[in-house]
């Protein structure tokens, strides 16, 4: 088994310089844009040896041969094909939200053995982080003839064929309405809405309010970009039904199972929780409608030597797998954060030559839904490294501190959090100097040998309390997953499997009270109720699989299995949810995309409903995009 070490040329090289002429709108996925040539795909030359990221640079570009005939496969811009262009480096980029389908279509391609230079622990990516990265392997994409491939890099082109610009012009300004949403959501049946506690019907959804009956969202997400700087705004109305919520017996006793003392007054004292003290983790009924306009993101960045500095809501993404991030998804509605994020891999003399290039994050800001102590603050830093082109690891620290009552949040206690990692006493732990809940997290992902292009391992893990998952793997949570990037005999099907446990087998890990929560921070890792860990929660164990038939590059049809079932030394008689759906996204003429799916969900739990539960959710959205403007 050969890993060969990356080799990395100065940042000056970054990005392959493409000859496309000014552009003043995106063009949709199926068609290339107006008037520009077209390639086909190469004829087979002698195999090619995985390129280490940045290795192409002018001059070093094989040139094409004429294609030959073969089967009918998307066209391939002109604009694609060209050197690199150094004055890239200089721009800043807009986040790809994390429910964009550039992401699965990515993960694919990196899968199918390219895209040498992403980070898959590290999401979302900009605009032209991604295009940098697809540009370093469209030539080796194009040698190798793989209609899936190829397909891939057709539609991911397309899609970011605003950031493109000649090698003669700067890029000039992005701007203009990105999308315009709707999504028309109907539920029959009692859904789980209690990530924390009891489950979850809908994941990985923003924390976006649903209830049984008729649901909405309706939105628009708008972007500018201009030399350094950018801007991306997405919001949206939400609306979801009233609901009855949990009975005061039941929010009683999932507070004092979590050891709680917010109804202060005792059993069977309840009903004062209901003037505020309940924290958001805890639905208790009933549940008025929601109809809030709400800004899912918005961010303003600037571009410096390789990172995005911003403030505002963006999305996180914090670790290789696809059904949950452990130290960070997008499960909850995204924070109010300051941010610097290293978004190009970086290359520092000598030390990459062992670990190779690496990517950072950094990210503080306040947490929501937090009763005792309220309004706590979070910061995450994330460290990922990439050593060879088919092996990355990287390590992640999240700490919740600070809360009103409790310690307040000024730099000192920002430091004493940020640098502390020693063990605390019970005493310090409730005083001013409490350092904060303190996690850690470790995640790999290799692409397996003699099966480069098929399939790809990769695992998350979080511990709490301890330096990191691999200095005590018995005390951690994992998520392991397997990705099969095409079945053989049918190069258009492709299967992931995901395994998620948070249950070690610990004497600790009862009662929900080890992982993703602690002992004054109690509602633990969430923002307004939703965790934004991993959705599987608190002490339990299942999984996710997928099966998904790729009609193109950007469109495809899904099979999804859902599973988690939690102890009855958690919640009395234990919790089961199973969950069957099936999904299609199709982009439809006019720049329109349809993503339809339908859910069917049985659940148990008799500590909150008798018998078994059946849930059905059925969704339609339908997405405009107007186009994006270039003054390039």
């Amino acid at each position: 088994m050969n890993l060969r070490h990356i080799r990395i040329i100065s940042l000056t090289g970054l990005l392959l310089p493409l000859s496309l002429s000014a552009q003043t709108a995106t063009t949709p996925p199926s068609a290339p844009p107006a008037g520009v040539q077209t390639l086909s795909p190469p004829t087979p030359g002698p195999p090619l040896q995985s390129m280490p990221p940045y290795s192409n640079h002018p001059g070093s570009i094989p040139s094409l041969s004429p294609p030959t005939p073969g089967p009918p496969l998307q066209s391939i811009p002109a604009y694609a094909i060209g050197d690199q262009n150094k004055d890239n480096e200089h721009y800043g980029s807009a986040y790809i939200p994390l429910d964009s389908w550039v992401y699965p279509a990515m993960l694919r391609l990196y899968s199918l053995g390219y895209l040498d230079s992403i980070v898959l622990g590290l999401r979302p990516y900009t605009r032209l982080s991604a295009l940098h990265a697809i540009q370093l392997s469209q030539q080796k994409i194009l040698a190798s003839n793989d209609e899936q491939a190829i397909g891939i890099l057709n539609d991911l082109l397309h899609e970011l064929a605003p950031e493109i610009h000649p090698t003669t012009a700067s890029r000039g300004s992005i701007y203009g309405a990105d999308s315009l949403y709707t999504r028309v959501l109907g539920i029959s049946g009692t859904p789980l809405r209690d990530s924390y506690n009891i489950g979850q019907t809908i994941v990985n959804d923003y924390g976006r309010p649903y209830q049984q009956g008729f649901n909405d969202i309706t939105g628009f997400s708008a972007l500018g970009e201009s030399g350094r700087f950018s801007l991306y705004v997405r919001g949206e109305y939400q609306h979801s039904p009233a609901a009855p919520g949990y009975s005061a017996a039941l929010a009683q006793y999932l507070l004092t199972t979590e050891n709680q003392t917010l109804c202060a007054a005792g059993p069977p004292a309840v009903p004062p929780c209901t003037i505020g003290n309940v924290p958001a983790t805890v639905p208790l009924g009933p549940l008025p409608a929601q109809n809030p306009f709400r800004l899912v993101e918005a961010t303003l960045s600037g571009h410096i030597w390789g990172h995005e500095i911003s403030a505002g809501k963006s999305d996180e993404w914090m670790g290789p797998a696809f059904g949950g991030g452990m130290a960070y998804s997008n499960n909850a509605e995204d924070i109010y954060s300051f941010r610097i994020n290293r978004v190009e891999p970086l290359h520092i003399p000598l030390l990459s030559r062992l670990i190779g290039p690496m990517r950072y994050d950094f990210m503080v800001g306040s947490l929501k839904g937090h009763t005792h102590p309220n309004a706590p603050w979070v910061h995450a830093e994330k460290f990922s490294f990439r050593p060879t082109v088919n092996f990355e690891f990287g390590f992640e620290r999240t700490v919740i501190w600070g809360g009103e009552g409790h310690v307040p949040i000024t730099f000192g206690s920002f430091f004493r959090s940020f640098f502390n990692l020693n063990d605390t006493s019970l005493a310090v732990k409730n005083s001013n100097r409490d350092p904060g809940a303190r996690f850690s997290a470790f995640d790999m992902s290799y692409r397996l040998p003699f099966l480069r292009h098929w399939v790809t391992f990769y695992t998350d893990s979080e511990a709490h309390d301890d330096v990191t998952p691999p200095s005590a793997p018995r005390r951690a949570a994992y998520r392991p997953g397997l990705y099969l990037s095409h079945v053989p005999g049918l190069p258009k099907l492709d299967l992931r499997v995901e395994a998620v446990s948070t249950d070690p087998g610990v004497s600790r890990s009862v009662n929900g009270q080890f992982n993703y929560i602690e002992a004054v921070q109690q509602d633990g890792y969430t923002n307004k109720g939703f965790l934004f860990g991993d959705w599987i929660g608190r002490e339990a164990k299942g999984g996710q699989a997928w099966l998904t038939w790729h009609l193109s590059g950007s469109q495809s049809v899904q099979i999804e299995y859902l599973n988690k079932k939690t102890p009855t030394n958690f919640i009395a008689g234990g919790t089961t949810q199973n969950q069957f759906k099936a999904e299609t996204l199709l982009h439809l003429p006019k720049n329109l995309e349809m993503d339809a799916w339908v859910q069917v969900e049985g659940w148990k739990a008799p500590i909150y409903m008798t018998g078994r539960q059946t849930d059905i959710a059925t969704a339609v959205q339908i997405t405009w995009h107007p186009g994006l403007h270039t003054t390039h």
